[in-house]
């Protein structure tokens, strides 16, 4: 069931207060299936639209958030290089909520607890708008690249494998 939320998010506020326009979307989460090619499903989204943030530690730079597109998987090679890292490893989930104010599936490149830098795929600027969390599981945003970049200062890069992921059948096939 697609509506709009009138839940309140640190993400909704810092977009209200900087007069950016963005729809929230609600989803179910009973169900358990909260990635993000189900999630683009439920709100009825193209999948290569709705971006998972992921974050990653490197020796040299700290902690790295990387946007992707839900149905691709991320390139470690190309996010160290992106990064300036020589290599890179995910953030186990349980450290998320500690580095970031965040929880695994509900992580949004806004508002985190400080500001890390953050990558974006490059396809995103092909986009009107592209969908990411609203900073807690079950609610998404939809938002203008353009507006992302004003406000998080982020940096295009190619960061993904050269496949997508196939949809995930739905149900017993």
């Amino acid at each position: 069931m697609i509506k709009l939320s009138k839940h309140k998010t640190n993400v909704t506020r810092i977009l209200e207060a900087q007069s950016i326009n963005y729809t929230v979307y609600e989803y179910a989460i009973t169900d358990g299936l909260i990635d993000a090619i189900n999630v683009a499903r439920k709100i009825g989204v193209e999948r290569e639209k709705v971006f998972k943030t992921l974050v990653t530690m490197g020796k040299k730079t700290g902690i790295n958030v990387f946007m992707i597109p839900g149905n691709y998987e991320l390139n470690l090679r190309k996010a160290s290089d992106a990064a300036g890292e020589k290599s890179i490893e995910m953030i186990k989930a349980k450290e998320l909520l500690g580095l970031t104010g965040y929880v695994h599936g509900g992580c949004s490149p806004l508002g985190m607890k400080r500001n890390f830098p953050i990558y974006v795929e490059e396809m995103a600027s092909q986009y009107d708008y592209i969908v990411i969390s609203a900073g807690k599981v079950g609610l998404q945003i939809s938002i203008d690249p353009i507006d992302l970049l004003q406000l998080t200062h982020f940096k295009y890069a190619d960061l993904v494998a050269d496949t997508a992921t196939a949809p995930k059948p739905l149900g017993n096939t």
